[in-house]
């Protein structure tokens, strides 16, 4: 009870209350007290209020103690980094966010969000396009390409999108701003034989060779070869349902791209190096024994079983290809690019290659191999043609009968 009755030696009693304070532990104890209430009764009423009075005042002081809203630019994209990045995207997502956000000017990122204007960011577009960089070795400023700042610029773009169903904003400035347009690259898509030669020339002591010949075969990403476990693959066919990233915190291993699983068919050539792969693979399993990392059951993996970094791996692929003297733009994703382009000019249909690619809809896999469609400008010339001498015939086939 927190209301207790005190007898003194005269005979004389009184009343008092005494409760915790807000926010007290055990550790930390706080009590609120008073005394000298005539009747019981007097003691609860004073409590009663007391204790609205002491949770009022808590509440204040908690309102005081809560962070500010974001003013300038630099604390709203802090604020989102923090409230929606952190809580929403992939590790290696807002790393790259938060990559991108670091070329942006300290003058801009200190303007108030009621005062930037589109031209602010107009003018910053512009000053990262001629100096926005720095060279690693020398430090000197250099330009940023137009792919880099039109990224950049869509990072503010979402900050300013999550300012305005957060009420700090009424509009996004960055649309009006216009950002750079980046030209449109078709990508590079090796030939059979220059697979082969790259296949030939890799290196199998993690089963580099398998790995390249896999990827080919199936047009998976990096990340979800290097993910693949050995329970994923069954005869003709392999299941795609994760990836590993690489991140500053570590490796991990997550969902795919588009969040769906995909069961993939592999040609034989493909199966038949996974055999030998695995073959060569039970070695080191013998070699390291017990700390080996049976576990993961990882197809592709260091020689103790744990993960490879999928950095390294793209970086061993780019020296293969420079050391072939193959097409200097080449890099792994090629052989994805690569796997994509040949099954459309071979007449695949669209929906298939791009469910095999895990596009996340027809509409990004026509986009990026619009450029490898087959047929579409020569069916295009050859029904025009048609069109042309059919209503030439026509026109004949009319003035004929006129004239009779």
């Amino acid at each position: 009870m927190s209301i207790k009755k005190r007898t003194y030696r005269t005979g004389k009693c009184s009343w008092f209350y005494v409760f915790d304070a807000p926010g007290s532990t055990r550790e930390s104890r706080k009590q609120i007290t008073e005394s000298g209430f005539v009747t019981k009764r007097e003691a609860e009423i004073a409590e009663a209020e007391r204790r609205i009075s002491i949770k009022l005042e808590h509440e204040l002081r908690k309102a005081k103690d809560v962070a500010p809203l974001p003013k300038t630019l630099g604390a709203l994209l802090e604020e989102f980094f923090r409230e929606h990045g952190e809580k929403k995207l992939a590790l290696k997502t807002l790393e790259r966010y938060r990559e991108q956000a670091s070329y942006l000017s300290p003058a801009l990122l200190g303007i108030s969000l009621a005062e930037i204007m589109p031209l602010h960011l107009s003018r910053e577009w512009n000053r990262l396009l001629q100096s926005g960089g720095r060279n690693r070795k020398t430090k000197v400023a250099r330009p940023l390409s137009t792919k880099t700042v039109r990224n950049i610029a869509g990072v503010v773009s979402s900050a300013f999108t999550r300012a305005i169903r957060w009420g700090l904003v009424a509009n996004n400035p960055v649309p009006h701003s216009e950002p750079p347009v980046p030209k449109k690259k078709a990508g590079l898509a090796l030939t059979p034989s220059q697979q082969n030669l790259l296949i030939a020339a890799a290196d199998s002591t993690w089963g580099l060779a398998a790995f390249l010949e896999l990827d080919a075969a199936t047009g998976a990403r990096r990340g979800e070869l290097l993910a693949l476990r050995w329970t994923d693959i069954s005869s003709g066919s392999v299941v795609i349902g994760r990836s590993l990233s690489q991140t500053r915190a570590g490796l991990q291993f997550k969902g795919t791209k588009s969040g769906v699983t995909r069961n993939l068919g592999i040609p034989d050539s493909a199966r038949l190096s996974l055999e030998n792969h695995r073959r060569s693979q039970e070695q080191y399993r013998k070699q390291f024994g017990p700390s080996y990392r049976s576990d993961l059951d990882l197809v592709f993996c260091n020689s103790d079983g744990s993960p490879l970094k999928p950095d390294s791996v793209s970086a061993a692929v780019s020296t293969l290809f420079h050391k072939l003297k193959l097409p200097k733009a080449a890099s792994l994703h090629s052989l994805r690019h690569s796997h994509g382009s040949h099954l459309l000019a071979n007449g695949v249909p669209l929906p298939d290659v791009s469910r095999r690619l895990g596009h996340s809809s027809v509409y990004v896999t026509a986009t990026v191999y619009a450029h490898v469609m087959p047929g579409g400008d020569e069916e295009a010339v050859r029904k025009w043609d048609e069109f042309q001498k059919r209503s030439l015939a026509e026109d004949q086939e009319t003035e004929r009968r006129q004239l009779n």
